[in-house]
């Protein structure tokens, strides 16, 4: 058997993209969501017949009670137009109201749906080499950080609509009604917003260290969590209970920390509406003692006072709950902003026959710089490849630049004579077999995960030879109910070399032409290597392109093509880490 030796060149390093942020009202929200579309809409529309309501209300309401107080119109046959319009205009705001709670938290829920499909759908776009350090943060954000958008939709975003429509309407009817009470208004209403400042200067960054925090918990529960099989089997389930208390404390400290903000914010907004409505009040009161104003301006202006403060009061009642959504809402926009483009079915080229697989002067970024570094090798049909070199070189980056999960930012992938990258993902992928190194085990029967690569006779003897091969005859032996075990979620209820000698057995009764294997002999043991390395060689023997990442003595000795992966580092990198 001859070996071949190849070695890679240099490159650049490519820059990357910045995530952006977005304001309190995020156009990013509208951009990607429909439904949040139609819900400003219907907010808008409804806040607007809000404020009309308002204000015809406050002066029907000034003219019955001034005329009843101050006029010879005493009985309610005197007043049935103004009653009856009053009433229909508490009607209609009240009908408003309905209708705005009614479909607010469905539009909410709708938004949020709408959200966390966009995020699943652009993490799936998403290279394994950049989910990877951001699968805890993903997580979080679609199992509880993107939750909170609902109070900013439902609670934050009217407020913050009315505060532009009531305030400023409200306002100017009192102008008209009273000059006084409006400077008195125009002097205190500055005073929320600034305070409000205030104590989002206090607080500022409290919603990011707060979603931290909780997808750092969540992550370190999580590994808890799924090490505790492991643990139980060295009888050590009992260990980690201290870790978990530690974590739940945590958690609490760092709610009980939100919560504390917020109640001191609202505090302080109702304490500043609450005195500000008493000077107006006060006002109002002295002026009507001593004459210096009519009783229907005066009831107008003290009736509508309230409602002048009450937006920039929801605003600041609802700014945390708001703030927790939004922050999440900036990791989902930023998943979803870095994600590359969705790529429709069937607008590539057709695969080729020839399966021969060529990588030209490959480069990939890293964190500290390129790996792989300008990778050249040639994987043809009927041998094995093996890509070899230092941790961190980037062999399984190559594998996935090879099925096209990552776009190289130097070189390219040739299958025959057609580059990867203009390929039809979905046929191309029909082609491979791979097998990371972390099998994928989905929750279900063994031989529903067998049935991933195809239809699979469970009685053959192309089944028997591959079991037998990988060892996991005897694993089934062990198993009362054989294939048709259940095993949960990465293959809970096998253990690490079982779960490796599973997805070895389904790679080798894959009928697939392409076979790209990271680690395959890890968790298992000499005499299992040695049948897995050899089934191997006889499928590159049948015309099979066999690519196999590895660095044991075993694994490159069967290699028909020895190919060395390199790194290149950045100064800077170098430096600190000497």
């Amino acid at each position: 058997m001859s070996t071949q030796i190849e070695r890679p060149a240099r490159s650049r390093r490519a820059g990357r993209r910045k995530e952006r942020r977005g304001g309190p009202v995020d156009p990013r929200l509208w951009k990607y969501s429909a439904s949040a579309r139609g819900y400003l809409i219907l907010t808008v529309v409804l806040s607007a017949v809000n404020v009309a309501m308002v204000i015809v209300s406050a002066v029907l309401i000034g003219t019955i009670l001034a005329g009843v107080i101050t006029s010879d119109r005493r009985s309610l046959a005197d007043w049935r137009t103004d009653l009856t319009w009053l009433a229909v205009a508490v009607a209609v705001r009240a009908l408003a109201s309905w209708l705005h709670a009614r479909y607010a938290h469905r539009s909410a829920n709708r938004v949020v749906a709408e959200l966390e499909v966009e995020v699943l759908e652009a993490a799936t776009r998403m290279s394994p080499r950049d989910l990877d350090p951001r699968r805890d943060e993903i997580a979080t954000v679609l199992t509880r950080g993107i939750r909170g958008l609902a109070p900013y939709l439902t609670g934050y975003l009217p407020a913050l609509i009315l505060a532009a429509t009531l305030t400023p309407a409200t306002l100017l009817v009192i102008i008209l009604q009273d000059l006084t009470a409006a400077m008195i208004v125009v002097i205190t209403l500055p005073l929320i917003p600034v305070f409000m400042i205030l104590i989002g200067l206090l607080t500022k960054g409290k919603s990011e260290e707060n979603l931290g925090a909780m997808t750092r918990l969540s992550g370190q529960l999580m590994d808890l969590l799924a090490g505790l099989p492991t643990l139980r089997a060295l009888g050590r389930e009992h260990g980690p209970a201290a870790r978990v208390r530690e974590l739940g404390d945590a958690h609490r400290k760092t709610t009980m920390s939100s919560l504390r903000v917020a109640f001191l914010s609202s505090m302080v907004l109702e304490l500043l509406a609450t005195l500000s409505v008493a000077l107006i009040a006060v006002s109002i009161g002295l002026r009507l003692v001593f004459g210096n104003m009519e009783l229907e301006p005066g009831i107008v202006a003290l009736i509508l006072a309230p409602e002048v403060y009450l937006p920039l009061r929801m605003v600041g009642a609802q700014f945390h709950a708001a703030e927790d959504g939004l922050a999440a809402a900036n990791k989902a926009f930023a998943v979803i902003g870095e994600a590359p483009e969705r790529r429709s079915s069937g607008t590539g080229s057709a695969v080729p026959d020839d399966n021969s697989i060529e990588l030209v002067g490959v480069s990939m970024n890293s964190r500290s710089g390129l790996a792989p570094h300008r990778l050249d090798a040639m994987c043809r049909p009927g041998e094995v490849t093996v890509l070899t070199g230092a941790n961190g070189s980037g062999k399984s980056t190559a594998l996935q630049v090879i099925l096209g999960l990552a776009e190289p930012v130097e070189g390219e992938v040739r299958v025959g004579d057609v580059d990867v990258a203009d390929l039809d993902r979905a046929r191309w992928w029909d082609q491979i077999a791979w097998l990371p190194q972390h099998p994928v085990i989905v929750p279900g029967t063994l031989a529903e995960n067998l049935a991933l690569v195809g239809t699979v006779d469970l009685g053959s003897e192309e089944l028997r030879q591959a079991c037998r091969a990988t060892g996991f005859d005897v694993v089934l032996a062990e198993l009362p109910r054989g294939w048709e075990s259940v095993v949960g979620a990465g293959g809970l209820g096998l253990s690490l070399g079982q779960r490796q000698r599973l997805a070895l057995t389904r790679l080798l009764v894959s009928p697939r032409p392409v076979l790209l294997l990271d680690e395959p002999t890890a968790h298992l043991d000499d005499d299992t290597e040695r049948t897995v390395l050899n089934s191997l060689r006889d499928l590159a023997r049948d015309g099979r392109t066999v690519v196999v990442v590895g660095h044991r003595p075993t694994v490159l000795a069967v290699g028909d093509r020895v190919v060395y992966v390199e790194a290149q580092q950045e100064v800077g990198a170098q430096q600190h880490e000497s």
